[in-house]
C-alpha cells in the first residue's frame, strides 16, 4: 500500500483505502486492519485514519461493526462511478433523468398517499411561470414539483439519483427558458398528477413520455447541429 501524500491526509489516505478495497486486497465481508496498522502502512496518524474510514464508510465502502472492527461492505467506488456520470453529455444526461422521471411516476401511481397527492397539487400550484420572481426562482419551484412526485414513489434510491441528476435538470430547464428547447406548460404537468391521483401507472408513464418527447427531440436537434 502506498503511503499518504501529505497534503489532505485524511482524503489522500481515504484514495490509498479506497484503492486497496476495490482492488481487491481484501473481500467483502472481510476484516480490514485496525487502525495501528493503517496508520504504520499509511504513514499517518491514527486520528487521519479514522477520518479516512469515515469517509468511506458514508460512501458504503466500509462498515464499521462497535467492538468488533471494520470491514468490507462493497467494493464498487460509486464515487467514482458518479464523477464519470458527471463528464458525460447533457442529452445522456437528461436521458438518463428521462428514464427515472417515466419509473418514478409509474410508481407513484401505485404507491401515493394523499398526502403525497396534497404536496403535488400544492407544489404544482406554486410552480407558476418565469415571470413570477425570475428564472432562478422558477427553476426552484419546478424542481420541487418533479422531486415530489419521485418522493411519491417511495424509492429511496430514485430520489438520491434524481438528487444527483439536478445540476443537468437545471441546465435544462435554463434552455427552455431561453426558448432553446419548449417548455412544458402547467397542463401537461397537470396530467401528470392526475394520472398518479386516479391510480394508473399505464396513463401516468404516457403523460411523462409526452411531457418530454418535445424537449428530448429538440435537445437531439440542438445537439445534432
Amino acid at each position: 500500500m502506498q503511503p499518504a501524500i501529505r497534503t489532505n491526509l485524511a482524503d489522500s489516505a481515504a484514495g490509498s483505502l479506497r484503492a486497496e478495497i476495490v482492488g481487491g486486497r481484501w473481500g467483502v465481508g472481510e476484516r480490514i486492519p485496525n487502525e495501528a496498522a493503517l496508520s504504520d502502512l499509511l504513514s499517518v496518524s491514527r486520528g487521519t485514519v479514522r477520518e479516512a474510514v469515515r469517509v468511506l464508510v458514508s460512501q458504503g465502502l466500509l462498515d464499521t461493526r462497535q467492538g468488533s472492527g471494520t470491514y468490507v461492505r462493497s467494493t464498487v467506488d460509486s464515487s467514482a462511478a458518479l464523477d464519470r456520470v458527471k463528464r458525460t453529455g447533457l442529452r445522456d444526461q437528461w436521458e438518463a433523468r428521462a428514464a427515472l422521471d417515466l419509473e418514478a411516476a409509474r410508481l407513484a401511481a401505485l404507491r401515493r398517499t394523499p398526502a403525497d397527492l396534497d404536496r403535488m397539487r400544492l407544489l404544482l400550484s406554486e410552480r407558476g411561470s418565469v415571470a413570477d420572481g425570475g428564472s432562478n426562482a422558477f427553476i426552484r419551484r419546478d424542481l420541487a414539483f418533479h422531486k415530489s412526485v419521485v418522493a411519491a414513489s417511495g424509492n429511496k434510491a430514485m430520489m438520491e439519483l434524481y438528487d444527483f441528476f439536478t445540476a443537468a435538470i437545471t441546465e435544462t430547464i435554463h434552455a427552455t427558458i431561453d426558448g432553446e428547447l419548449p417548455e412544458p406548460d402547467q397542463q401537461a404537468h397537470a396530467a401528470i398528477v392526475d394520472a398518479i391521483a386516479a391510480g394508473d401507472p399505464d396513463r401516468a408513464v404516457s403523460a411523462v413520455r409526452a411531457f418530454m418527447a418535445p424537449v428530448l427531440a429538440q435537445l437531439e436537434r440542438l445537439l445534432s447541429q
